[in-house]
């Protein structure tokens, strides 16, 4: 099993969550970061570190959500890793309650 960073990331991109992943398995995009599901050891360690709770075990991805699960798989390989927190956007609270934003997602 995975854990997988859900449409909530998007535009927010707090990156709370990489530093206590203990196999970088965190990779950074334009707007949202993605877990590798390859190197997921499903630890746990990152879901309550998120602010925003974007990340669920895949086991209990919503049913909206489900489309993350291959996109965190495919966005990985070409993302680079990341491993330490960095400032938030600018934005980024302006983004933490809006709902539909797959369409912002920056490839």
């Amino acid at each position: 099993m995975t854990f997988v960073v859900t449409e909530s990331c998007i535009k927010c991109k707090l990156t709370d969550c990489v530093e206590v992943c203990p196999v970088d398995c965190f990779h950074e995009g334009p707007n949202m970061l993605v877990i590798d599901p390859e190197e997921c050891i499903d630890c746990t360690l990152c879901e309550p570190e998120c602010p925003v709770e974007a990340i669920y075990p895949e086991d209990e991805l919503p049913e909206d959500q489900q489309q993350f699960l291959s996109l965190n798989d495919e966005l990985s390989r070409g993302w680079p890793v990341i491993t330490e927190i960095k400032d938030a956007p600018i934005d980024a609270d302006d983004w933490h309650d809006v709902k539909n934003k797959l369409e912002y997602l920056e490839r």
